[in-house]
């Protein structure tokens, strides 16, 4: 499995656009997931742009039935672990989602230009 490759943003226009150019790139839909901790936002975004929810088939069942359990910082780590991210930087990564950015994911890409 190749590690993901992923940019934090704090404006979603610049997301959109970053979106946009991993298509116009031929990244599959299908490899792109937003991560935010408002859940509201993430549906915005994922509807505005058509991105991937990081559900029970990126993740496993496993890991979406333990997340039912979770705080949303927890559930948020586990999904960047499943997906290859290692402990230390989900938790980086995580530490940015609070602080109300959203975290855009390419996985299966050995080369990515957001």
């Amino acid at each position: 499995m190749t590690t993901p490759k992923f940019k934090v943003f704090h404006d979603d226009d610049q997301l959109s656009a970053s979106i946009d150019k991993l298509r116009n790139n031929g990244i599959r839909d299908e490899d792109i997931f937003i991560l935010d901790h408002d859940n509201d936002h993430d549906r915005r975004n994922r509807k505005e742009t058509d991105a991937n929810k990081m559900g029970v088939k990126v993740t496993g069942v496993g890991t979406a039935l333990k997340n039912v359990f979770r705080g949303k910082g927890d559930k948020l780590r586990s999904k960047m672990r499943e997906i290859g991210f290692d402990a230390s930087k989900a938790e980086q990564l995580e530490e940015e989602l609070d602080k109300g950015k959203t975290l855009l994911v390419v996985t299966n890409q050995d080369e990515v230009e957001f």
